[in-house]
């Protein structure tokens, strides 16, 4: 019996719009304990696909028969065979075009708003990974923030929207997945900002990204001003938009913090964390719409599919910006870092030009989910 496939795509429409599915997750039980698609009306059961070479029979009490059940596994193979075996006993299931490679890469855009001077801001949405990046439209031109290695969407995009890129600029040196900062610059002949605090080892040309530098898109002239902001690396730049955004990188999220661990130096980095969290960020408007480089939880997305919220939202409500003593924001920081991303020392390395692993490889890196925050 041939079975539908749902996408990517259609996929993190349901999830956004909140849409009741039953998810059966088929993988092995340490894969799927260690990173799954989530969603507020997503009902989750997990079966190794080991167990039903028998026959589903004894899964299909488990099954509803009143909503759209969904049959994933990693690569979608397995998820095939599965979805068929359920609809031939009467239970329709679908299953998840690409498995969950294809949910690991899909990139969703949503507009944030518009700015000053007639330009446009998006945000694209990782939802499988919980990255986060920008385009920064203006009059014919734009910039990409922090890239993912799926250069095509970005491409694509601005030939939608008839602009060309002019820019590409990376926050920090990542470690949780590989940017596709370089590879963009070089399909679009945009210049590849990085700050160089984090580009030291890096094998190949970049441009100096300078606190207080001023960069303009286009002709309506928006300005993107870097923020030195270390604490997640010692580079770490922050970008103020059009005097209305902030694109914090991976130190300030919605709900939690970033780490400040993954390049082997917690103890000496936490303390820039807090000056930049509560100093440098302090002397900012509290009317700054905050951007982060990654989510860690479905309770950060919004109803539409962002991800932000006001900074001074964040001063009250996220808890890593109200510990008072510096001691036991240390603690805090230094005893509750949680398990460091998948091979992030090798992504290290290719984001500095060192390795060159091929589309498959870069692919293995990249499984799991985004670690680099402090909740």
């Amino acid at each position: 019996m041939t079975v539908k496939a749902m996408t990517t795509e259609q996929l993190t429409k349901k999830v956004i719009n909140k849409e009741p599915l039953f998810l059966l997750d088929v993988r092995n039980e340490a894969d799927a304990q260690d990173w799954k698609i989530e969603g507020e009306a997503i009902e989750y059961v997990n079966v190794p696909y080991f167990d039903l070479f028998e026959g589903i029979e004894d899964i299909l009490h488990k099954i509803p028969s009143d909503r759209e059940v969904l049959v994933v596994c990693a690569k979608e193979g397995s998820s095939i065979m599965v979805a068929e075996m359920l609809s031939e006993a009467g239970r329709p299931a679908h299953y998840l075009q690409g498995g969950m490679k294809a949910w690991s890469e899909h990139l969703e855009p949503v507009k944030i708003g518009d700015l000053s001077g007639g330009g446009e801001l998006y945000q694209f949405v990782r939802m499988g990974k919980g990255c986060l990046s920008y385009m920064i439209i203006s009059n014919g031109e734009a910039a990409i923030v922090d890239a993912a290695r799926m250069t095509d969407v970005y491409i694509h995009f601005a030939k939608k929207h008839d602009v060309t890129v002019t820019h590409v600029l990376d926050t920090h040196l990542h470690a949780d997945h590989i940017s596709g900062g370089k590879k963009l610059a070089e399909q679009t002949g945009a210049n590849y900002w990085l700050p160089p605090k984090d580009a030291e080892e890096v094998t190949f040309e970049y441009k100096r990204l300078e606190d207080g530098q001023r960069m303009t898109i286009g002709a309506a002239s928006i300005d993107i001003h870097p923020l030195y902001s270390p604490g997640h690396t010692i580079g770490s730049t922050s970008f103020i938009v059009d005097h209305q955004y902030l694109l914090s990188g991976d130190i300030l999220f919605v709900d939690s913090i970033g780490r400040p661990d993954l390049a082997g130096m917690a103890e000496d980095w936490v303390g820039d964390l807090r000056e930049t969290l509560y100093d440098r960020y302090r002397a900012l408007s509290k009317e700054f719409i905050v951007l982060p480089a990654h989510f860690m939880i479905m309770d950060e997305v919004n109803e539409d599919g962002s991800v932000w919220k006001e900074l001074g939202v964040l001063f009250e409500e996220n808890h890593g910006l109200n510990i008072e003593d510096e001691d036991v924001f240390r603690q805090m920081v230094t005893k509750n870092l949680p398990a460091q991303p998948n091979a992030y020392q090798d992504i290290r390395k290719a984001n500095m030009g060192k390795l060159s692993p091929d589309d498959e490889e870069q692919r293995e890196m990249e499984i799991g989910p985004n670690r680099c925050a402090i909740r």
